[in-house]
């Protein structure tokens, strides 16, 4: 039975070079062995080492010149924001040079070229454009909802990514690039404290009904003694609430339990209260919203 021969401390784990392990002694025919994968050109890994984005950014990186970072739809992904599933499992990679390095070339690299450094963040130990300059850059390849699901991401307080006015900021900025407009559209339309890219998705198919605009996870008022309760999509002024059902309620016993409990307390303080699921119609939902909201005196 043959025994590989180790490889050298620090070559055990991560990602390295061809050139970096030839320097250190190890040959080419080792870097060849079953227990080394090699995801781009020039870089090894241990084998089956690679499993996630950040795994791929990694050991890409170790190919990018100094300065270099994550872009686009990349820098959206590893800062979290929701985005369609084609793009969630885009296996390509964006990656960002400064002049006068020349765009980094590899198969499943798109590569980019700036003039000026803008603002990175370490993620992860990975190099990445900030948060806000890679939403602006989402404008060229999202439709409108998408963009406004990926902007809503950065108003949540709880991530302290983005203020409303920092991301005004930085629409101005964008302003004459590749889908700047629909940038522009995007930014009148986000809002905070908004939990879901169903949400988002919600909120707006009901605005686009003409219904008001309902204000997004606020707190219900309730009578004394009862336990604060929150809702998706909030009418005040109708005492209308709509909720977006998402799965893990379901499958969570103790929040979909918390969920009824909180829902029951609504409806006794007298809210009309429209739970909106995955399979619901559009139809359906309209007609409900339409009728709630007349209901209560809301006039279009």
């Amino acid at each position: 039975m043959h025994i590989q021969t180790p490889l050298p401390p620090g070559f055990e784990h991560g990602a390295f070079t061809f050139a970096q392990a030839l320097a250190a002694g190890v040959s080419a025919k080792r870097l060849r062995s079953r227990d080394v994968e090699h995801p781009f050109w020039g870089v090894c890994v241990a084998a089956g080492s690679v499993v996630d984005l950040n795994d791929r950014c990694r050991a890409i990186q170790q190919r990018m010149p100094a300065g270099a970072f994550f872009s686009h739809a990349t820098a959206a992904r590893l800062h979290g924001m929701p985005l369609p599933a084609d793009l969630e499992v885009d296996p390509l990679i964006h990656v960002t040079v400064l002049d006068p390095d020349r765009s980094l070339r590899a198969v499943g690299v798109v590569g980019h070229r700036v003039a000026d450094r803008p603002g990175v963040r370490s993620v992860a130990g990975l190099s990445v454009l900030e948060p806000i300059v890679a939403w602006c850059q989402l404008a060229s390849v999202l439709e409108l909802n998408d963009l406004v699901a990926a902007g809503d991401h950065l108003l949540r307080a709880e991530l302290g990514v983005a203020t409303a006015s920092e991301i005004a900021a930085q629409v101005v900025q964008y302003a004459g690039h590749r889908g700047s407009l629909r940038l522009r559209a995007a930014a009148a339309l986000i809002r905070p404290r908004v939990e879901s890219r169903r949400e988002t998705f919600l909120r707006l198919f009901l605005l686009v009904c003409g219904f008001p605009k309902p204000e997004t996870n606020v707190y219900i008022p309730l009578p004394a003694g009862k336990r604060r309760a929150r809702g998706d999509l909030v009418y005040l002024r109708y005492k209308v609430l709509v909720e977006y059902d998402g799965e893990q309620h379901r499958i969570d016993d103790a929040q979909y339990n918390r969920d009824a409990e909180r829902l029951h307390d609504v409806r006794e303080a007298g809210w009309l209260v429209i739970t909106v699921r995955k399979g619901s119609s559009k139809e359906w939902v309209r007609d409900a919203v339409n009728v709630a909201l007349r209901s209560r005196g809301w006039r279009p």
